[in-house]
């Protein structure tokens, strides 16, 4: 059993930046990877980036490349997702993920 509990969203400006925190507790965090995805408004949930467990490796929606970064502190059972340039159409609920289990979700609000 896995839970997930992610933070930081919150509303800012086109351009500015956020950083997303999804704290992992029940089992050993880094002995998995771990994936960050995004629902926005009327569309279905999306892939953003992944990291293994170690970290060594990282992959992002293609879109993202150069704004978001996914890193991990195994250290803090902790996984973060860097987001840049913030744009209207980046407005969603972020999940973080691991195999079957998913977090609540933060809410991230970008205003133009």
């Amino acid at each position: 059993q896995v839970q997930l509990v992610e933070s930081g969203g919150g509303l800012v400006q086109a351009g500015e930046s956020l950083r997303l925190s999804c704290t992992a507790s029940g089992r050993t965090f880094s002995s998995y990877a771990m994936n960050w995805f995004r629902r926005a408004p009327g569309k279905e949930r999306e892939f953003v980036a992944a990291i293994t467990r170690t970290g060594t490796s990282t992959y992002y929606k293609d879109s993202l490349k150069g704004r978001f970064t996914v890193s991990r502190d195994n250290a803090k059972n902790t996984v973060y997702l860097q987001m840049n340039s913030l744009k209207p159409e980046d407005t969603a609920v972020y999940y973080c993920n691991t195999d079957k289990y998913w977090g609540q979700g933060t809410q991230v609000t970008v205003s133009s």
